[in-house]
């Protein structure tokens, strides 16, 4: 498993990254606090606090074609 932090501070960051989730058949998920939600569901990351980063988690440890695709929303 893979973690990465990453910030979807707007509407199209947002709509942006569950298109790019999307696209990979990797199960990912989406933590906030001690709320977990799919990282497909644009209605459960919107149901997030998103004014700070998330924690994306994905179940799977060779996806670097999917890291390199999310790029753009990574943070330290």
């Amino acid at each position: 498993m893979k973690s990465v932090r990453i910030l979807l501070d707007t509407t199209d960051k947002v709509k942006s990254f569950v298109n790019a989730v999307s696209a990979f058949d990797y199960e990912a998920d989406v933590r906030s606090g001690r709320y977990v939600v799919n990282a497909r569901s644009i209605l459960g990351i919107f149901s997030l606090e998103l004014d700070r980063p998330v924690v994306l988690e994905i179940y799977e440890n060779d996806c670097d074609d999917l890291l390199e695709k999310i790029k753009p929303f990574m943070v330290k």
